[in-house]
């Protein structure tokens, strides 16, 4: 074969794919093109992911939110579902700012009962983050009831769910409950053998409270222990944990606790949470759970006094 023809046919080859790339890149498209391949927001799209735990909640929507700049939510930007293990991932385009997280629906199995249980249609879970850069990917992000409840707080401070609140109501939520940081701990799972071991402190402190709230549901017979959520998020509404929760005039003016809580939303008759309820009652709960055969975590009473101690003779204040 001659150089010439060889030459030739390399030149012919080397066209030919390069043609191929260019239609499959999308190339020669202006700013109508339609193509199917292309994803204008695929390299820039932000993700937040995490776990929702009332016991892990399975089979639950999350919903992304939006803050409005008064401090109200806002549009939805996403929305996922949790795996078996309560894991979800949701994309939220090029939002920046907070976000809201709010879960419904699926199922968990109940600390204190080993039953299998569903959120009930009156229950939520919140979380509120203060800052998503728009494009990034923000993981490991919990939905549990303290996180409802930082979020129930911020929602009734001046100035509403702004940055500002949002973070002093996550950190003082966690101080008041031994964790140093509620959005990003994985709560220990107390019904798992051997869980304490390795756990951390924050961990434990999580992971046993929660599981304090559910064994204060069973005590009191309530037949969702989903429902000791919303009473802990509207206790803590107004910045003390006093049984009252802010007045419908309070919200996102400022606090003020002028309204007694109804536990269960009224599935149980009219019972009223006690003042004492996230003080003395979760040290109490929390003390009964460590000794009941639930417990598998290898926790005793005395590994959890600190906690205990600290919820007994708290005066409820969380701010």
């Amino acid at each position: 074969m001659k150089p010439q023809n060889l030459f030739f046919r390399k030149w012919i080859g080397f066209s030919l794919v390069t043609l191929v790339l260019l239609a499959g890149c999308g190339g020669g498209g202006g700013e109508g093109s339609t193509s199917s391949n292309t994803s204008p927001e695929a390299s820039s799209s932000g993700v937040i992911s995490g776990t929702a735990t009332k016991g892990p909640v399975s089979g639950a929507t999350v919903m992304a939110f939006a803050m409005n700049t008064n401090g109200t939510k806002g549009a939805q930007v996403g929305s996922g579902l949790t795996d078996g293990q309560g894991n979800f991932s949701i994309p939220v385009g090029n939002h920046s700012g907070p976000v809201m997280l709010q879960m419904m629906g699926g199922s968990y199995m109940d600390e204190a009962t080993g039953s299998q249980m569903s959120m009930h249609s009156n229950d939520v879970m919140t979380c509120i983050t203060p800052h998503m850069p728009a494009g990034s990917i923000v993981s490991g992000i919990q939905i549990t009831p303290l996180t409802s409840m930082a979020q129930s707080m911020a929602q009734n401070m001046s100035g509403g769910m702004n940055q500002m609140n949002i973070t002093l109501a996550n950190n003082a939520v966690g101080k008041y409950f031994g964790v140093s940081d509620i959005l990003t701990t994985h709560p220990m799972d107390p019904t798992i053998n051997g869980s304490g071991t390795t756990a951390s402190q924050d961990m434990r402190n999580y992971g046993m409270t929660i599981a304090a709230m559910s064994q204060y549901a069973k005590n009191v017979g309530m037949p969702h222990s989903s429902g000791m959520v919303t009473a802990m998020m509207n206790d803590a509404s107004d910045g003390r944990m006093d049984g009252m929760m802010a007045g419908q005039s309070g919200m996102g003016g400022g606090m003020m606790g002028s309204t007694q809580v109804e536990m269960g939303g009224g599935m149980m008759g009219g019972t009223m949470m006690r003042a004492d309820t996230g003080t003395v009652g979760l040290a109490d709960s929390t003390s009964q759970f460590l000794n009941s055969p639930m417990n598998r975590s290898g926790l005793t009473v005395q590994d959890m006094q600190n906690l205990i101690s600290k919820l007994t003779t708290s005066n409820g204040v969380i701010q």
